[in-house]
């Protein structure tokens, strides 16, 4: 049951050459984030902000350097979910909304990865 739909869902992507193309455009772009943060990341004892709170006592929550290898499986949960749910959308609602959500998904790994260096470029142990 549930192999009928995944093969039905791939064979729906395949057949639509623009949302075929965005995917792998976020294939690729996530991929490619997961290179650099893998590349960007020095183990260092330096620890980086990575919580905010208004109820705590010091407001703000420091981690270890490993916490930005986070951002690495955000970029792969983002280009996962928006693939799937772009491709259901195809098959449940037609081809602009998918492809709008697709759109979409380029967008979020683009803003996550400017925000991932920018927070690598203040904590870098240079």
């Amino acid at each position: 049951m549930l192999s009928n739909t995944i093969k039905e869902s791939l064979k729906a992507l395949i057949t639509n050459r623009y949302l075929t193309v965005l995917s792998i455009i976020t294939i690729v772009l996530s991929l490619s984030f997961v290179v650099y943060i893998i590349f960007a990341v020095r183990p260092s004892e330096l620890q980086l902000v990575t919580h905010y709170t208004a109820y705590g006592v010091t407001h703000l929550y420091r981690s270890q350097w490993y916490y930005l290898f986070t951002f690495g499986g955000l970029a792969l949960l983002i280009a996962f979910l928006h693939i799937s749910i772009s491709i259901k959308i195809y098959l449940a609602k037609g081809h602009p909304l998918a492809i709008m959500f697709a759109w979409t998904g380029i967008g979020v790994l683009v803003f996550a990865w400017a925000t991932a260096y920018s927070i690598i470029n203040v904590w870098s142990p240079v």
